[in-house]
């Protein structure tokens, strides 16, 4: 009880210290997550936690609960490195630090230090708590010959007892290349990575930091056979990531409100007892059937209140008069118009400006031409003829020559598998549409071809129906069921491709790269690791889809541009560290980390030619510029417009039931008298809707603690006065460009920008909004 006061007392001349910590959340998503199947009851069992909780905050005043031991960056030991102080341990409570944010505590400490141990430039830090509690920043304050010192950490610290006499260790906001960094804390730098590289060996705990690399094995049903099993945890079932790389406390509320939304596997099967008891099961019965999901919503029944009512935060997702109702965010494909989806220019135009507009391209030969071999498939040559295009007065050569005809494209790539899709109760086609740039830069579909297996067999070749618009009869609702089959295409092709493949997996091996390689004082890894933050629970293409863009294509003219202003954040900041390709070649540190990013975290590409070398200032100047890319505008792109544009279930339908009525077919009958029964009874049903709008809700939105491009979520990251310069110039640069993309959406000319449906282009706006702002590009990949 008393040994902190005295140290109160007897301070004599020491360095004064603050330390900003916070405690574990009774609330934490990452502890709820990791409750078993049946676990809504194991989230009111988790508030067991605040006696542990208390209990450590009791022992927070006996000044014996976190001790810290400072190590010089100028002064050795006998042994040559840094000399280390003596434990010292947290003292009272800073009531008044005005820069504390949710949840934070901070907390006075003392050292004491003299000349001959010199300037601190790293830190051990000691937990005797029951519990583990996430360590935000030390800051040293008038340290003699030096002034303030940041150490910004921003990781979990667990009981001292379970590190095996690995002390955690945490560094200055210094900067050095390896070949520069002073001689004390050489040992202290290369320790450190080895502890977060580990031996390969054992089964992971949640308290380890180490990264690790592992297969993709769990995409399909990972218990139906041993080649498919998650890498080994502590807890079955678990997959490890390091516990630093999950959510933080903000995020994790966030996500735990949204989120109780998504619970289907709890909650949803309880909606079918409220579904049309009529003859209609599981059918929307009209398109105004889908709207009133969002203007009156599904009322629901008692027992499913009663399951999940004991959660604390159930309020925020029911209205308060007391009618238990579920109830969505209008999307804004419908806030200003409730018909202008279905018009042919918004379907064009959200190849340009939607939620997937890396995939149109100029289409350079016709008819389109397949890649597939032709000894497995036969001909798939495409069957549309010049014939049925309208082109507005151009002839087909024309048209060609002068680049006005374009092409959406997942004909080789669903193919393949259609006989496999069509065995199940989904009916998909393989679709190619054709487009054609109008004199006011806007694009006109002119045809839709849509593909099946051949009856006898791949080499056969395809069977195509070429499906042309229509805006009367039962040819306009045919017309409409084609453009539902190519978004199904693109619905699907967006999710595993344009969103999880070539963002959250394309950077999740350098994320394990650059912690296991590239120490925190490295600069690399501070221009990089922001980049990375929450990715875990290089697109050498990256550019290539922004190159050739017309002017009226919002998602590409935006991207150049913020392409453009990473490129010359990267280049400024990397330029202060790297003067030739020598010190690039010359780098330990960042060589290994190439090696290990091509030849392990895509050692399925490592033979590729295009990967770069590493040996030249411009090849790193470009990586880390593809990477920043990828990671924050590239993923805001493809995500962040999911529920503006696909929470409307007509929009974007995720699936298709049926194949194209044949004539002379009851449901040929039935699309001639309703066009709406028609496409209702095509796309996603009224249960896999609410599953996919309450999935698509949750990664639309932003976080209440977002970082986003140009901003840091602490302003001393660096203690490099050049870099803050250089920062602050991206900053600026990027309001600029935020206005300039404002300026585009009220220009009238840009047809492609706002569209039928009035939504502004907004995706690559670099500042956002919690919740569904649509807009704001995050830093990182972090939902």
């Amino acid at each position: 009880m008393f040994s902190g006061l005295t140290g109160i007392m007897n301070r004599g001349e020491k360095i004064k210290g603050s330390v900003v910590l916070m405690r574990k959340n009774l609330l934490d998503f990452n502890t709820i997550a990791s409750i078993p199947s049946g676990g809504v009851e194991g989230v009111i069992g988790s508030g067991l936690n605040v006696l542990g909780s208390t209990l450590d905050g009791l022992t927070a005043f006996l000044g014996r609960s976190v001790s810290i031991q400072l190590i010089s960056a100028t002064q050795v030991d006998e042994n040559g490195n840094g000399k280390v102080g003596k434990d010292t341990f947290l003292e009272g409570i800073i009531a008044s630090l005005p820069t504390l944010g949710a949840g934070e505590s901070a907390f006075s400490i003392h050292f004491e230090w003299d000349n001959s141990m010199g300037i601190p430039g790293a830190f051990y830090i000691k937990n005797y708590m029951q519990l583990e509690f996430y360590l935000k920043s030390l800051t040293l304050e008038d340290v003699p010959n030096h002034g303030t010192i940041h150490f910004v950490c921003n990781s979990w610290v667990y009981n001292s007892k379970l590190y095996n006499k690995r002390e955690r260790i945490f560094f200055a906001n210094k900067t050095y290349v390896p070949s520069e960094t002073p001689a004390p804390l050489v040992k202290y730098r290369e320790e450190e990575l080895k502890t977060l590289r580990g031996d390969g060996t054992g089964e992971r705990k949640e308290w380890e930091r180490i990264y690790d690399y592992d297969v993709y094995n769990d995409l399909g049903n990972p218990d139906s056979s041993e080649k498919l099993v998650h890498p080994k945890c502590e807890k079955p079932g678990e997959v490890y990531v390091p516990r630093d790389e999950n959510f933080g406390h903000l995020k994790s509320s966030d996500f735990l409100i949204y989120g109780i939304k998504s619970l289907s596997q709890y909650v949803l099967p309880a909606f079918q007892s409220v579904f049309d008891l009529n003859l209609t099961p599981n059918e929307f019965d009209s398109f105004q059937d889908v709207r009133d999901l969002y203007e009156g919503g599904i009322k629901l029944p008692l027992d499913v209140i009663s399951t999940i009512s004991p959660l604390p935060v159930i309020k925020e997702l029911f209205r308060t008069d007391g009618e238990q109702v579920l109830k969505f965010p209008p999307p804004h494909i419908i806030q200003v118009s409730k018909s202008a989806w279905m018009t042919d220019e918004e379907f064009a135009r959200e190849m340009l400006a939607g939620v997937n507009p890396c995939l149109i391209r100029s289409l350079q030969e016709f008819p389109p031409k397949s890649n597939l071999d032709p000894e497995t498939y036969g001909n798939q040559t495409s069957k549309i003829t010049a014939e049925a295009l309208e082109l507005d007065g151009c002839t087909l050569e024309e048209a060609l020559a002068k680049q006005r005809l374009f092409i959406l494209d997942y004909h080789d790539v669903f193919m393949p598998y259609l006989r496999r899709i069509n065995q199940t109760s989904a009916k998909a086609y393989a679709t190619r549409t054709i487009l054609f740039l109008r004199d006011n830069g806007t694009l006109k579909p002119l045809a839709i071809e849509l593909s099946l297996p051949h009856p006898d067999g791949d080499q056969s070749g395809a069977v195509s129906k070429v499906i042309l618009p229509a805006k009367e009869g039962v040819e306009s609702t045919i017309w409409l069921l084609a453009k539902a089959y190519v978004v199904v295409n693109d619905s699907c092709y967006h999710q595993l491709m344009s969103h999880w493949l070539n963002t959250h997996a394309v950077v999740e091996p350098f994320v394990i790269a650059t912690n296991r390689n590239l120490s925190v004082l490295h600069p690399i890894h501070k221009l990089l690791h922001p980049h990375y933050r929450d990715t875990m629970n290089i697109n050498a293409l990256a550019r290539q889809s922004l190159i050739n863009a017309d002017e009226d294509y919002p998602y590409a003219t935006d991207g150049l541009e913020i392409w453009a202003a990473i490129k010359s954040w990267v280049h400024d900041y990397v330029s202060l560290y790297y003067a030739t390709d020598y010190d690039v070649k010359s780098d330990s540190e960042l060589q290994n980390w190439w090696k290990e990013v091509v030849e392990v975290g895509h050692g399925d590409l490592k033979d590729k030619p295009w990967w770069p070398k590493m040996q030249t200032l411009e090849e790193l100047i470009e990586t880390c510029t593809i990477i920043i890319w990828t990671a924050s505008a590239l993923h805001a792109a493809v995500n962040f417009g999911q529920y503006p544009y696909g929470g409307f279930i007509l929009n974007r339908p995720t699936t298709s039931r049926r194949l194209l009525p044949e004539q002379g077919t009851e449901e040929y009958d039935e699309m001639v008298k309703s066009h709406q029964k028609a496409f209702l009874k095509t796309i996603t049903p009224k249960y896999q809707t609410l599953v996919d709008l309450s999935v698509i809700e949750i990664l639309s939105r932003h976080a209440s603690d977002e970082v986003y491009l140009g901003e840091r979520d602490n302003p001393y990251w660096t203690s490099d006065s050049r870099a803050l310069q250089a920062f602050q110039k991206f900053g600026n640069k990027l309001k600029q460009i935020e206005a300039s993309f404002a300026q585009k959406n009220k220009d009238a000319s840009f047809g492609n920008r706002v569209g039928p449906v009035e939504l502004p282009y907004t995706l690559l706006h670099p500042t956002g909004e919690e919740g569904l702002a649509f807009r704001g590009i995050p830093n990182s990949i972090s939902i």
